[in-house]
């Protein structure tokens, strides 16, 4: 739940680097890099003094993380260090201070850009206000992703992370170093935070503090259960379809067929709420209850994993059998470093 955490810093960090804000402009290409060793750095700080929380506990702890990050980047924007004196109990005070905008946000935010001329000047401009170029670029940055998270899923460290997602107990009795492990799965997820983050605020040109909300956290998390938790397939055709209702599907529908009858209805009958009715403002609402559908009538998503499948469904496996062991027993001794011989 602190995605949008690292989000955040990602794309802060590209305001910092690439717009008049401090007069700094370096070039995105460059600066994107940056952006995710930030992410990835802020995910360690995050993560090592979490390695024993589960469940419930680190979600609480995240969420608080991305909470405390957006608060932090909206008050920075106007604020005055004040320090106490060592003596005659007098206050020092610092200067006036503006290093994240606040409220306002940054802007204008340098976009990416490649010095290839041709009828749209010199350069091709990726930003909102060169679409084409901008989804080119995206299914460029979308295939590169999916092909780093595959090779990371089927390498020897992502073995051990679904060791340690199945069993940490085990995993660990195996060989793993579960501390290393995890603190490499926080990183390298708060880097591809990072990484969208860093192309949000250069496509936008502009950012605010509000953006990036815990709205934004509900929105993955919906994106990963409804396409299928551990499949990436399910993860980017879930991406496109909650998009596409937010969007385009519930606004259609909203101006439509929706909104006027229903508006008409609260005039006729003085209920206020009827009234304002838009179907736009009740997108969490309808996506609480999807999350809520999902969850109790197919927890592994709608593209899962075969794996996955298995264990929410019992397909194959007895409550009495150990059918399950083999597998993560498997799993983890590919994941643990290869033990030395006896010299003896």
């Amino acid at each position: 739940l602190g995605y949008v955490a690292f989000y955040a810093i990602g794309a802060y960090t590209t305001a910092f680097l690439a717009s008049p804000h401090f007069g700094i402009h370096i070039s995105w290409w460059i600066v994107v890099l940056i952006a995710v060793a930030a992410a990835a750095g802020a995910g360690i700080l995050l993560g090592a003094p979490t390695l024993k929380l589960r469940g419930d506990y680190l979600a609480i702890v995240t969420l608080g993380f991305g909470e405390i990050v957006r608060i932090v980047f909206r008050n920075l924007g106007d604020f005055t260090l004040a320090l106490p004196a060592f003596l005659g109990g007098a206050v020092l005070v610092g200067p006036h201070a503006n290093l994240t905008g606040g409220n306002v946000g940054i802007n204008p935010i340098d976009p990416p850009t490649i010095p290839i001329p041709g009828p749209w000047g010199n350069e091709i401009v990726f930003s909102n206000q060169n679409a084409t170029a901008s989804f080119y670029l995206v299914a460029v940055l979308l295939i590169i992703t999916f092909i780093v998270c595959t090779r990371l899923r089927d390498s020897k460290l992502g073995r051990a992370w679904m060791a340690i997602r199945e069993d940490e107990t085990a995993a660990a009795a195996m060989g793993i170093n579960t501390v290393t492990t995890k603190l490499l799965a926080f990183s390298l997820g708060a880097s591809f935070s990072g990484f969208a983050g860093a192309f949000t605020g250069a496509y936008q040109t502009a950012i605010f503090a509000e953006s990036f909300n815990f709205a934004v956290s509900i929105l993955v998390v919906v994106i990963i259960i409804l396409g299928g938790i551990g499949s990436l397939r399910g993860v980017v055709i879930g991406a496109f379809a909650v998009q596409y209702v937010n969007q385009t599907l519930l606004r259609f529908l909203g101006e439509k067929v929706l909104n006027d009858p229903v508006n008409a209805l609260g005039d006729a009958t003085g209920i206020a709420l009827l009234g304002d009715f838009n179907l736009v403002n009740y997108n969490y609402l309808i996506f609480g209850i999807v999350l809520a559908i999902m969850m109790i009538r197919r927890p592994e998503g709608l593209f899962p994993v075969a794996t996955a499948k298995a264990e929410l469904h019992g397909v194959g496996i007895s409550p009495d059998s150990t059918a399950g062991s083999a597998d993560e027993l498997a799993v983890a001794e590919e994941a643990a470093p290869a033990l030395p011989e006896d010299t003896r």
